[in-house]
C-alpha cells in the first residue's frame, strides 16, 4: 500500500473509531440510566411506605354523644417491611436488566464480531499478497524491458492486481458497515446462567412483596377533643389493629410455585436467552461445517496449482514464464481465501468451545 493510500485509510478509520467509541459509551450508559430510574422509583415508593400517615377528621363516637375532632398518625408494620423489600426489588430488577442486556447484545453481535475480526485479518492477507504481486509485476516489467517477455504477458498480473484492489475496497466497506459494541469476555453459558438466576431472584423479590399483603399490624396515635359543646383540653388516644389473611399459606405456596414455573418458562421462551443460546450454537456449528467444506475445496485447488508449478519447473521460454507467473498470481489469490477460511474456522471453533 502506498503512503498516500495509507494516509487515506487512517483518515477513513478516524470517524469510524470515534463513532464506535461513542456507541460503546451509549451501550454502557443504557443500563446505568435505567438503573438510576429504578433506584429513584424504589426510593420514592419506600419513603411512601415507611412514612406515617397523618389523620384528621370529625367523628361522633356514639349516637347522642358530642362530635369530636380527631388528629393523629397511623403507621403500618407491613408497610415498613415492604419499604425494605421494595428497595431490594429495585436492585434485583436493575441486576436483571443488566444481565438481560448483556446477553442480548452478545447473542446479537457475537457472529458479526467474528465476521469483523475475520475481515480485518483478510485485509492483512490482501496486503501481503499485494506486496508479493507488485514484486512479481516489477520483475516481469524488467523482463519486458529486456525483451525477454511481451507486454500482453503482463496483462494477467495487472488484472489480478485490480482484483486485489477491488477486494481490499470491498473488505474495508464491509468492516465499516459492521457495528459491534464492546461485548463481555465472560463465556455465554455463564452469562445465560447469571441471567436465569437474576430472573428467579427478581421474581422472588416480587413474591415477597406480595406476601406482605397477607398480614398487617397498624398503630394509630393522636388526640381528640369534643367541639360541641367545646370541652377543656385535648385527650390522647391510641389504637392497635391486627389483620391476617386466612389463606396466606395457600397464597405463599402458589407464589413459590409461580417462581419455579417462571424459571421453567424462561428456559423454553422462544425469544429468551436460553433459546437464543441454542440458536446461536446451531448457527456456529453450521458455519464451521461450511468453512470446513470451503477449506477442503481450496486445498484441492492449491494441490492442482502446486502440480502445475512442479511441471513448469525453472521456466526458460517466454510461454513457460508467462504460465508460471499466472500460476503464482493465482496462488496468491488462493492463499488469501485459504488463510481467510482457516482463520474463520479457528475463530469459530474457539468461540464454540469457550461459550457452550
Amino acid at each position: 500500500m502506498s503512503v498516500r493510500n495509507s494516509k487515506l485509510a487512517v483518515l477513513m478509520l478516524l470517524p469510524t473509531a470515534s463513532s464506535t467509541f461513542a456507541m460503546a459509551q451509549n451501550v454502557q450508559a443504557d443500563p446505568q440510566a435505567y438503573c438510576a430510574y429504578l433506584d429513584e422509583q424504589a426510593k420514592a415508593q419506600s419513603d411512601f411506605l415507611r412514612t406515617p400517615v397523618a389523620l384528621a377528621g370529625l367523628t361522633q363516637p356514639e349516637t347522642g354523644l358530642p362530635t369530636q375532632v380527631v388528629v393523629g398518625a397511623s403507621l403500618s408494620l407491613s408497610s415498613l417491611k415492604k419499604a425494605g423489600i421494595t428497595l431490594d426489588a429495585g436492585r434485583k430488577n436493575c441486576e436483571l436488566y443488566k444481565a438481560t442486556t448483556g446477553v442480548q447484545l452478545f447473542l446479537q453481535y457475537a457472529l458479526p464480531g467474528i465476521e469483523k475480526d475475520a475481515l480485518t485479518h483478510r485485509l492483512s492477507l490482501i496486503d501481503d499478497a499485494s506486496k508479493s504481486l507488485d514484486a512479481l509485476i516489477d520483475k516481469t516489467a524488467k523482463m519486458i524491458e529486456a525483451q525477454n517477455m511481451t507486454r500482453p504477458m503482463l496483462l494477467a498480473l495487472l488484472t489480478n492486481r485490480i482484483k486485489l484492489d477491488s477486494d481490499r475496497a470491498d473488505t474495508q466497506s464491509k468492516i465499516a458497515a459492521l457495528y459491534v459494541p464492546t461485548l463481555s469476555d465472560q463465556p455465554l453459558k455463564l452469562q445465560v446462567a447469571a441471567k436465569q438466576a437474576s430472573d428467579v431472584d427478581e421474581q422472588k423479590s416480587q413474591a415477597r412483596l406480595t406476601c406482605q399483603n397477607n398480614w398487617d399490624v397498624a398503630l394509630s396515635v393522636g388526640t381528640h377533643q369534643q367541639i360541641n359543646p367545646l370541652a377543656q383540653g385535648l385527650e390522647p388516644y391510641g389504637e392497635v389493629s391486627v389483620s391476617y389473611n386466612l389463606a396466606s399459606r395457600a397464597i405463599d405456596k402458589h407464589l413459590d410455585r409461580s417462581v419455579d414455573d417462571y424459571a421453567n418458562w424462561k428456559k423454553v421462551q422462544e425469544n429468551d436467552a436460553v433459546r437464543g443460546m441454542e440458536v446461536l450454537r446451531g448457527q456456529v456449528q453450521e458455519t464451521i461445517a461450511a468453512q470446513d467444506h470451503r477449506i477442503k475445496s481450496l486445498q484441492q485447488e492449491a494441490q492442482e496449482i502446486d502440480k502445475n508449478l512442479q511441471l513448469v519447473g525453472d521456466a526458460e521460454t517466454s510461454a513457460a514464464l508467462d504460465f508460471h507467473n499466472q500460476l503464482i498470481s493465482t496462488q496468491l489469490l488462493l492463499e488469501i481465501e485459504t488463510g481467510d477460511a482457516n482463520y474463520r474456522l479457528n475463530r469459530l471453533q474457539d468461540f464454540l468451545s469457550k461459550n457452550f
